[in-house]
């Protein structure tokens, strides 16, 4: 793209650059970030020459951030941002339920996210959430969303529509599976449509069968990613805590589900009573599972060379640029990346906003230049370690999850409420 027209972004919540490095790939300059977290904002400061202003968007104007970025309103080609919205997610629908999601203040994220959009009027723009932002039913934070935009274009004469998309990354080449959601619309109303899938999953999640839809590629996955970076000793990424010399004795691809009464090693935990990605390890044949922010000592995922992943290895996941350094210690780096979208995911998203709507008839193909090459052959799994004695001890019959909202913690919850005596 050096020789071609560059497309201007202005960032709002840029965290480590997840979003802004995919749309840099896809052929957009961002002339203005705004982030507030300082290991982001280093990282940001160390890897590109973006202006940052690192105040919290409550704090910035949007004049600010337009002369900041030397754009005037209307001149800005697309506004993007994941504005944190937890009361969107499903933790936070459980937390809060229905009407109460909305009281959240932390949900004016949002709103100033739209006041931006109402001031700078960019002919596009990108808001990227959890997939929560979508559930059946619990759909309050999109229609006010929607109900927004129109007051937007009442008040400034645009035609703003949100198209929503929820999307699987590892459906679209990302060596993660990560489901997101993203509204994209246009200043002019035109409609931004679908994205399909172009790789299939191992197994249907509905049906548990082989999905061999012949038209699409084969997933991506994580030895694809990390097959050049497996022999980390790095002292910093040795497991930890109570759980930690249990590590060695998960298969690959697995996790705690193994040591139940419906998994294959010893009935060392109830079924379901832990987190899903309590002791989770990767699979060199398939895609990593999601990459979380704030993990414990025993949250996974784990390399299958039973330690933590390295921060290049958190970055290779998420489909950064190689030479893109997240900046701080390894629970810093792990919360900056796995906050993050995969920059592939989003390099894609900003080629099909240059074709579909800004009119950029040059855009014929949308594979992403971020996604790793495939490597011909996957090595067999590493092998499992026999359970240490100290844990055998925990062998035995365990009760399995009541089921949900009938747990420990949701019980605990209504005590605290006063529902039960």
């Amino acid at each position: 793209m050096s020789s071609e027209k560059r497309y201007t972004v202005l960032s709002l919540y840029t965290g480590a650059g997840g979003l802004d490095l995919g749309f840099e790939a896809a052929g957009f300059d961002c002339r203005a970030a705004v982030e507030v977290d300082q290991d982001c904002v280093a990282t940001l400061r160390a890897n590109r020459a973006w202006p940052v202003i690192d105040r919290s968007v409550h704090e910035v104007s949007s004049a600010d951030l337009l002369r900041t970025a030397d754009l005037e309103p209307g001149e800005v080609d697309i506004l993007i941002g994941g504005p944190p919205c937890q009361p969107f997610s499903k933790a936070g629908y459980w937390a809060s339920g229905d009407a109460r999601r909305l009281d959240d203040p932390r949900a004016d994220t949002v709103a100033a996210y739209l006041r931006v959009l109402r001031d700078t009027r960019p002919r596009a723009f990108l808001m990227e959430n959890v997939a929560g932002l979508a559930f059946k039913g619990k759909d309050e934070g999109l229609r006010l969303i929607q109900s927004t935009l129109e007051s937007i274009n009442r008040a400034t004469g645009t035609q703003y529509q949100a198209s929503l998309l929820v999307l699987n990354a590892a459906e679209l080449g990302v060596p993660q599976a990560r489901e997101r959601a993203f509204l994209i619309g246009a200043r002019d109303g035109t409609a931004f449509g679908t994205i399909e899938a172009t790789h299939r999953l191992p197994v249907d999640d509905v049906q548990g069968r082989l999905n061999l839809d012949g038209a699409l590629q084969p997933f991506l996955t994580a030895w694809d990613a990390l097959w050049d970076l497996q022999d980390d000793d790095s002292p910093d990424l040795k497991p930890r805590g109570k759980w930690a010399d249990l590590l060695a004795s998960v298969p690959e691809g697995t996790n705690y589900l193994y040591f139940t009464d419906r998994g294959r090693g010893p009935p060392l935990f109830g079924w379901r009573r832990r987190y899903w990605n309590f002791l989770l390890k990767l699979a060199k044949d398939q895609p990593s599972w999601t990459l979380t922010a704030q993990p414990g000592p025993a949250t996974g995922p784990f390399h299958w060379k039973n330690r933590r992943l390295s921060a290049r290895e958190l970055c290779r996941l998420q489909t950064m640029p190689d030479g893109y350094r997240v900046l701080g210690s390894l629970n810093s780096v792990q919360r900056q990346v796995g906050n993050a979208v995969p920059s592939a995911l989003a390099e894609l998203l900003g080629l099909a906003i240059r074709q579909r709507l800004l009119g950029d008839t040059r855009v014929a193909d949308l594979t992403p230049t971020l996604l790793p090459r495939r490597q011909l052959r996957i090595p067999p799994p590493e092998p499992a370690v026999p359970v240490p004695l100290k844990y055998l001890q925990l062998k035995g019959t365990h009760s399995p999850h009541p089921g949900t909202g009938k747990g420990r913690g949701a019980l605990r919850r209504e005590l605290a409420a006063g529902v039960v005596d």
